[in-house]
């Protein structure tokens, strides 16, 4: 067991009020913590229910993109690109839009692009518009991640906006 000198206890204070100013305080990050997983399912529950009222990929994918949004503005820029890597955002955007063409080309394959291969089902029922839910997933997924790295672009050019005014003093 190793005893902590003095010196050690005040350089781990430092290194804890230096992590606290990097995000926004305690009570915005406790909030976005419990707030951010209710978006997410919020923007799922907008995609799959899409065909029945206003809403569908688009509109549930910029929900999907204020949860991360929130919790990179919450905790700060360093541990947001710490705990969320860009390359899953190119992979969900990449496996958005091969859900989007894969059911069109389902559809061309048997005649018609776009074809509705899917049972209709019963009206007003959750799966009951055939290919437009599977639509909405595919367009979901690639407008929020599509969005969010948006958002980390200009994040990471602020970021070196900031980085060259301190190089300048």
């Amino acid at each position: 067991m190793k005893v902590r000198g003095r010196k050690e206890k005040m350089k781990t204070k430092e290194e804890r009020v230096k992590e606290e100013k990097r995000g926004m305080t305690l009570i915005v990050r406790t909030v976005t913590r419990l707030m951010a997983g209710l978006i997410v399912l919020y923007s799922i529950y907008i995609i799959l229910h899409g065909h029945l009222t206003p809403g569908g990929g688009f509109a549930g994918g910029v929900i999907f993109t204020a949860a991360f949004v929130l919790i990179t503005l919450a905790y700060g820029k360093e541990e947001a690109f710490a705990r969320m890597r860009e390359s899953f955002f190119h992979f969900l955007e990449s496996l958005g839009g091969i859900i989007f063409l894969v059911t069109a080309l389902l559809g061309f394959i048997a005649g018609y692009f776009f074809l509705n291969l899917l049972p209709k089902g019963k009206p007003l029922a959750l799966p009951s518009a055939g290919i437009i839910p599977v639509c909405n997933i595919g367009i979901g997924i690639k407008v929020g991640a599509g969005l969010f790295m948006v958002f980390l672009a200009l994040v990471i050019i602020g970021f070196a906006d900031e980085n060259k005014g301190e190089d300048k003093k």
